[in-house]
């Protein structure tokens, strides 16, 4: 039981870490990029960013269904299962389907005069991948108060 969770904690912690990683620290140093640089280094991180929380959270939501089933409280542990499997979601439709399309108008977008109306879909696929990125963080965050809340004896 200790074991799983370890694994269970670590998956978690690289997940959210990751993600406030790249929020808070990589994401500001991209404006400091000329754009087709931004570009470029975004376009190399973001398969591996997506694939660390597609790990991590597989692992973490499998751990938690694990504890729901196995151990006490399941109230709370059913809340971060729930939390977790939401989160696993989003990132899916994240990584899966809006970055390809981000990827795809990014090139017209880095030209010298981009098509505004390209633009303007760039624009509004990346607020939706932001908005994404903060939903499965307040997800993540669910889940570990939760997971606190079926740590805490009396829990």
């Amino acid at each position: 039981m200790v074991i799983a969770l370890f694994f269970y904690l670590l998956a978690l912690v690289v997940w959210l870490g990751g993600m406030v990683f790249f929020t808070a620290i990589a994401a500001p140093v991209f404006k400091l990029l000329p754009q087709v640089e931004a570009g470029r280094f975004v376009a190399g991180i973001f398969p591996r960013y997506y694939i660390m929380g597609y790990v991590a959270g597989a692992i973490s939501l499998v751990l938690a269904l694990y504890f729901t089933v196995r151990g006490q409280p399941r109230l709370w542990w059913s809340l971060a299962s729930l939390a977790l499997a939401a989160g696993l979601a989003l990132t899916i439709y994240a990584g899966g389907i809006v970055r390809p399309q981000i990827d795809s108008i990014r090139t017209v977008t880095e030209e010298q005069n981009p098509d505004p109306v390209k633009r303007a879909e760039f624009d509004r696929l990346h607020r939706l991948s932001v908005m994404l990125n903060g939903g499965v963080m307040l997800l993540n965050l669910a889940a570990i108060l939760a997971t606190a809340a079926a740590l805490t004896p009396n829990g």
